[in-house]
C-alpha cells in the first residue's frame, strides 16, 4: 500500500484558505459521503464564456478531501462544466483501477489514495459538488 497522508497532501490541505466560502457565489451546491460523514460546499462564479471565474470553498473533511478540494481550486480557473465531467469520470476510472490518472494540476499528491478505499468518498466530493453546482448552467443549454 502507498503512503497516504505525505507531506505534499497535508501542505495542500492547508491552501483552503486560498479559497473561502462567499455566499454571494451564484452557483453553489454541497456533498456530504455518507461514509465517512466529510462535506465539502463549492461556490463558483462563471464569466460570459460559462468558464470556472472564482471558486470558494467550506471543506470538513480529512486531509484527502481537503487537499482533493485544494486541487480542484488551484486548477479550476477556466473550466467548463464538460472539462469537470470529464476529469470527474477520469478520476472515477482511476479510483477503479480502470484508467490513468486524470491530468490535472497537482493531482500526483492524492495517487497514494487509491490504495486506501475508505477514503475514496472525501477525494470525489469536491469534484461531485462542483458538478452539482453548474448543473443548472448544463441544464439550460
Amino acid at each position: 500500500m502507498s503512503a497516504l497522508y505525505t507531506p505534499t497532501m497535508l501542505a495542500l490541505a492547508t491552501q483552503l484558505a486560498d479559497y473561502p466560502f462567499d455566499d454571494s457565489l451564484v452557483h453553489q451546491a454541497q456533498s456530504r459521503s455518507k461514509i465517512c460523514g466529510s462535506s465539502v460546499r463549492v461556490g463558483l462564479d462563471l464569466d460570459r464564456s460559462e468558464r470556472v471565474a472564482r471558486i470558494g470553498l467550506k471543506v470538513s473533511a480529512c486531509a484527502v478531501g481537503q487537499s482533493s478540494a485544494a486541487i480542484l481550486a488551484g486548477g479550476v480557473a477556466g473550466a467548463t462544466f464538460d472539462d469537470l465531467a470529464r476529469q470527474f469520470e477520469q478520476i472515477e476510472g482511476w479510483l477503479s483501477g480502470a484508467n490513468a490518472p486524470p491530468n490535472w494540476p497537482r493531482f500526483e499528491a492524492l495517487l497514494g489514495a487509491r490504495d486506501h478505499p475508505g477514503r475514496h468518498g472525501a477525494l470525489v466530493l469536491p469534484w461531485q459538488a462542483a458538478l452539482s453546482a453548474l448543473s443548472s448552467v448544463q441544464l439550460h443549454r
